[in-house]
């Protein structure tokens, strides 16, 4: 089976669902899941921060991957793994936005190499 097929499938089973949670639950969500997402933050930050550097070195068209996780995901999962129920508002709406877009753009790579859909000019 496709190593790619199955991190899609992952992050539409496991972590989009757990970052909806938290992002809809906000302050009554449960103190051990802050902890959980700071713990990921660091291993989103370590594991794409060196994937970014190797595919930077390799000029790699799918270095932006690693980019929106190291710029945009790990430190958004750290400031309210850090913060817990103190994290204010906005944290929270921008946890959303990413979730939610990051179910859409997986849902759509997922239905391009399932091949669901006939590709324009085929």
């Amino acid at each position: 089976m496709d190593l790619h097929f199955l991190i899609i499938v992952a992050h539409i089973a496991l972590i989009l669902p757990v970052l909806l949670f938290v992002g809809f639950q906000r302050a009554a969500t449960p103190d051990w899941i802050y902890q959980v997402l700071f713990g990921v933050g660091i291993l989103v930050l370590l594991y794409h921060g060196y994937r970014l550097a190797g595919r930077w070195a390799a000029k790699s068209p799918k270095l932006w991957v690693n980019a929106i996780h190291v710029a945009f995901v790990a430190p958004l999962l750290l400031w309210i793994g850090f913060h817990g129920k103190k994290t204010e508002r906005p944290a929270y709406e921008l946890l959303l936005i990413l979730a939610f877009g990051g179910l859409g753009w997986m849902l759509y790579h997922l239905a391009m190499i399932s091949q669901t859909f006939v590709k324009p000019g085929e």
